[in-house]
């Protein structure tokens, strides 16, 4: 479900889960052992976060995952989906860059916020549905207003709609928009950056990633979706979904 390669300096780990790349706890597992993997190799020096699905960067979290689960079960989801993930790009030491063509939602947008770049095509698109099957968008309540500003913000995470990259770009999310392919744009950025004095790029990027408090906010959302989730509005709106689905 996930694939790694190295091109010179650089770790490019591929999303590689069909159809849409929907998370699960198998293929999170995955993930957060490529990201030690990148860490722990002295001679990567950035790493690229892709999809190898032409339409889909990662549709977000699989129903299956949630529908019926207890919360304890959602819970085992969420701490690596946003405990993990935060802990493994903190300890990657290195810069890490999302290279989106194709379709980001919920689940998937903490994928790619993850990472310290968010490189996109043409082809890339956004979104927060959560909203729309009665679950919460619980991490990015805690990030996404950091990035856009509030209003903002609230306006995206409370309608679920979907949005391009250069609306994106406009917000603060997306840091380039590559002319042709994402990936291409998304490794070049990588080797500039992998061509840098290393023991100061590695010092400034473990001081850009502390942040206290997120930390805090984070286990306050894992707790919200839980929650969230188990009850019975949240039970309705995943079943719901998957008989439209159907």
């Amino acid at each position: 479900m996930i694939g790694y390669s190295i091109d010179g300096p650089i770790a490019c780990i591929a999303l590689r889960a069909p159809p849409v790349n929907a998370l699960t706890l198998a293929l999170l597992d995955e993930l957060l052992a490529a990201l030690a993997r990148a860490a722990a190799d002295d001679a990567v020096r950035a790493v690229v976060l892709c999809s190898d699905l032409d339409r889909y960067f990662c549709a977000g979290l699989d129903i299956s995952v949630l529908k019926d689960q207890t919360p304890d079960a959602i819970r085992a989801v969420l701490d690596r989906l946003y405990t993990g993930l935060l802990d493994a790009q903190f300890a990657l030491g290195k810069p890490s860059i999302a290279a989106i063509s194709g379709a980001a939602r919920g689940g998937g947008m903490t994928i790619a916020v993850s990472c310290n770049l968010i490189v996109a095509d043409s082809g890339a698109s956004f979104g927060y549905p959560e909203i729309d099957v009665a679950m919460i968008p619980a991490i990015h309540l805690a990030h996404l207003p950091r990035i856009t500003g509030r209003h903002r913000a609230y306006e995206l995470l409370m309608t679920g709609r979907a949005f391009g990259p250069e609306e994106a770009a406009d917000l603060g999310l997306v840091a380039r928009i590559a002319k042709t392919s994402a990936l291409e744009e998304a490794m070049d950025l990588a080797r500039t950056l992998a061509a840098k004095p290393p023991a100061a790029l590695a010092a400034a990027h473990a001081a850009f990633m502390t942040e206290n408090d997120h930390r805090a906010s984070v286990r306050r959302a894992i707790d919200l979706f839980c929650e969230n989730a188990a009850g019975d509005e949240g039970r309705k709106g995943l079943a719901t979904f998957t008989e439209r689905r159907r």
